[in-house]
């Protein structure tokens, strides 16, 4: 995937197809070993429940990724300050896949070692304490901002930083939590999750 993938970190409209079959394929082993080896540590009709980001459209580089674009856009901005090199940035992919059901039943049945029981599917705002439900809660887009930044910080720091260096960290996020900020003060944000049960054959 290294610079065919130019300005990406992640799936997007513009990706070539060829780098969104990899990431399929590389979820679709990565997934179907993770569920061999787990069959041989529960016994037989034995359960184990799984939570995952995922998503529901169809296209692998639906809404439900638009924070990876966030985030790539902030690493474009610093690319044309002259705070990263171009090339270290089209040679940068994300390992992270966000699968829809269809795929998920597909590699689940597939594999072979665990029926599926039941899989719910439920939303999550980006900024957790942003309550769509309370009529009390006031939203402030900087708050919400540095939550969902320091969020994403905590998930892929260690990867950027040894790609990128450390010394572009705290610039790096802090344009990012610039993105959020605009994004959710106009549309919102959610994260997709399924839980899935399954059972040993």
């Amino acid at each position: 995937m290294i610079e065919i993938n130019k300005s990406n970190i992640y799936l997007t409209r513009s990706s070539p197809p060829s780098v969104i079959r990899a990431y399929i394929e590389q979820f679709q082993k990565d997934f179907s070993l993770f569920l061999s080896l787990r069959s041989k540590e529960i016994t037989s009709k034995g359960r184990m429940v799984l939570t995952m980001l995922s998503r529901r459209s169809h296209e692998p580089f639906g809404k439900e990724c638009y924070f990876w674009e966030l985030l790539s856009k902030s690493l474009n901005d610093l690319v044309s300050e002259g705070l990263i090199e171009e090339a270290k940035m089209d040679s940068f992919n994300l390992p992270f896949y966000m699968p829809s059901y269809e795929e998920v039943e597909a590699i689940i049945c597939g594999e072979g070692s665990f029926y599926l029981d039941g899989l719910e599917i439920f939303d999550i705002n980006w900024d957790g304490s942003d309550d769509d439900d309370n009529n009390e809660f006031k939203f402030d887009r900087f708050i919400s901002g540095q939550k969902v930044a320091k969020l994403i910080r905590a998930v892929s720091e260690s990867l950027i930083a040894s790609h990128f260096g450390n010394a572009i960290i705290d610039v790096l996020f802090n344009r990012y939590m610039e993105y959020v900020s605009d994004h959710l003060s106009k549309e919102g944000g959610k994260f997709v999750n399924f839980v899935i049960s399954l059972r040993r054959k």
